[in-house]
């Protein structure tokens, strides 16, 4: 206390000096048309600005609970898509009813990225979920842009996951507007393109058509981006186009994914275990 007395006996002057120029500022504001506008309009231009400067800071501070609503929204419509899809398919023949049970098949589990690789030959991504959220290897994983690859791994809060770019990942895949099937596989080194083989050069591919899911496969349900015809090209010698597409996913910003649960996928397998065993 005794030191602040002294501050301000000891600036008492330079005090007297400040509060004599805004009392004069205040009273040039107050008599004058002119000024009296111009510190209004300027005041409120510098406060407009703090204003929206403390909202930004306010909506970065959010961002993390914004993204994880909109993960929560993705789930929901991810769920809801696929029971549409599975019971209206599409170029299902008049008459046709799928099962109830089959229709919603199909759930989904919400994790987040921790690590995700894209310059190896082969790539993996971690996620924050693992056996104790119910997750198990073999379960497809999906953005909400495309596919992103199958799970490989787990440990009680965590997995790891085949991504789609990696050698030996394969999906099958349909083009929606010719309706040809194929495998897509990474052969490049390039992360955003992936290649779609076995589609006859005698059918009509479009550049910029999408590939999707096919109904080919237990682990993703059908209709999800794979991604779109980038170049089609053919060799002389080839009966099949060599096909190029632009990743419907983009791993360079991927934060959140969705783990999908096949529900009836272990009576599937089950089912068409003995005609595996027959083949071998």
């Amino acid at each position: 206390m005794f030191q602040l007395v002294e501050f301000f006996s000891r600036n008492r002057n330079f005090i007297f000096f400040v509060l004599l120029e805004v009392f004069s500022f205040w009273l040039i504001v107050q008599n004058n048309s002119y000024w009296s506008a111009t510190y209004f309009n300027t005041s409120n231009y510098y406060v407009a600005k703090v204003l929206t400067v403390s909202n930004s800071i306010r909506e970065y501070a959010h961002l993390r609970e914004i993204n994880e609503n909109l993960a929560q929204e993705n789930l929901k419509l991810n769920s809801l898509v696929a029971r549409l899809q599975e019971q209206n398919p599409v170029n299902a023949p008049a008459g046709y009813k799928p099962d109830s049970v089959f229709a919603s098949r199909f759930e989904f589990i919400v994790s987040k990225v921790i690590m995700s690789e894209t310059s190896r030959p082969n790539n993996y991504i971690t996620i924050d979920k693992g056996s104790a959220e119910g997750i198990r290897p073999g379960m497809g994983v999906i953005s909400a842009t495309g596919v992103v690859g199958k799970v490989k791994l787990c440990s009680e809060h965590y997995s790891v996951v085949t991504s789609i770019l990696h050698s030996q990942f394969m999906v099958s895949s349909r083009l929606v507007r010719s309706g040809e099937i194929g495998p897509v596989r990474w052969l490049s080194k390039d992360p955003t393109v992936i290649s779609m083989m076995d589609v006859s050069r005698y059918k009509k591919v479009i550049r910029g058509d999408s590939a999707v899911t096919s109904n080919f496969n237990s682990v993703f349900p059908p209709g999800i981006m794979v991604g779109t015809v980038r170049k089609v090209t053919i060799r002389p010698d080839q009966t099949f186009y060599d096909i190029d597409l632009n990743v419907a996913t983009d791993f360079a910003s991927l934060s959140y994914v969705y783990v999908v649960q096949n529900n009836l996928q272990p009576e599937q397998e089950a089912l068409q275990k003995p005609l595996d065993e027959e083949r071998r």
